[in-house]
């Protein structure tokens, strides 16, 4: 065996349920306990256990990133979302233009321009970046 193997070999049976989800229940687990450290350790880098808290989120966010990819969105995407979640109608939509401006651009035969993606994020409280 190698040396690392060994000094490691005694202490992965307690290491082991923190670094491996093999499902959502092991997930949650995972998630409480993340919330727990989070508590304890905060922003404090020269704490003992935030490595590992920082390693913890890591293997959560493997584990989100593969069985929950973000799916993809246009700028016109996110904005039909945010209408809806918001029960807005085009004509709520001053900030865009005309009712006919926001209907061409949810309809993707215009693209949101710089203004009015600002206007948006400000509104909505995102960021820009989810627009385009």
């Amino acid at each position: 065996m190698t040396t690392i193997i060994q000094e490691i070999q005694p202490h992965w049976a307690a290491l082991r349920p923190f670094m491996t989800i093999q499902n959502d229940e092991d997930y949650d687990r995972l998630v409480s306990q993340l919330n727990d450290l989070i508590d304890a350790v905060g922003t404090d880098e020269s704490h003992p256990m935030y490595e590992f808290l920082d390693t913890l989120g890591t293997i959560l966010h493997a584990y989100e990133e593969a069985q929950y990819p973000m799916p993809e969105a246009s700028g016109a995407g996110v904005l039909l979302y945010l209408m809806e979640e918001h029960n807005l109608r085009q004509s709520d939509l001053p900030e865009v233009g005309s009712q006919g401006v926001v209907s061409e651009i949810l309809s993707e035969k215009r693209e949101l321009n710089v203004r009015q993606i600002r206007e948006l994020s400000q509104r909505f409280n995102v960021s820009p970046a989810v627009f385009i």
